[in-house]
């Protein structure tokens, strides 16, 4: 009888090649037409629908920023769902308070976000371009600069209101240790 020779992995079966039972990838591309990356994004294709889109990334983020998620409900419904959903996702506004959220990465509030249109910026923009955009802004309605005007002085109001929201904002976030 034959003796068993030595393999070369030294009897550790994770040396030895992976080679022979390895097979391709299945791989589903993006469904936008005339993409070629992976489609690893699911989205639905109709309200309640159990079908589903796989886009890449990026299309998925364009997909979804005209999808309307309160489409053919009244109002009590659509209360009732975003209730349901904000229960859900909890946790994720609880982070926020470790610091572990930053700016432009769905933390801002809905007041914040209005007060970021005032201003003319994006949801991204840091408080150092907010300060900015507000001086820049507020210089050209200022009172002083533009005297006995009402709609100069309500839009120093309105500009006013979307800064203090704004520095509040942050302020709470760095007071919650976001700001080292």
């Amino acid at each position: 009888m034959a003796r068993a020779g030595r393999s070369s992995d030294w009897g550790f079966p994770r040396w030895r090649g992976y080679e022979s039972g390895r097979e391709a990838a299945h791989v589903r591309l993006c469904d936008r037409a005339g993409c070629s990356e992976p489609g690893n994004c699911p989205a639905p294709k109709s309200p309640n629908s159990p079908d589903r889109w796989y886009f890449c990334q990026n299309h998925a983020a364009e997909y979804n920023s005209g999808w309307d998620y309160f489409a053919g409900l009244d109002k009590e419904e659509a209360e009732s769902r975003e209730k349901a959903e904000q229960q859900t996702s909890a946790g994720y506004r609880e982070s926020s308070y470790y610091g572990w959220t930053g700016s432009g990465d769905g933390t801002r509030s809905r007041d914040e976000m209005r007060a970021l249109e005032v201003l003319d910026l994006e949801s991204d923009a840091d408080f150092d371009a907010i300060k900015k955009a507000w001086r820049t802004k507020a210089k050209e309605v200022h009172p002083d600069v533009r005297p006995n005007d009402e709609e100069a002085a309500k839009a120093f109001r309105k500009l006013q209101l979307a800064y203090e929201v704004l520095r509040a904002a942050e302020e709470r976030r760095s007071w919650k240790g976001s700001g080292i």
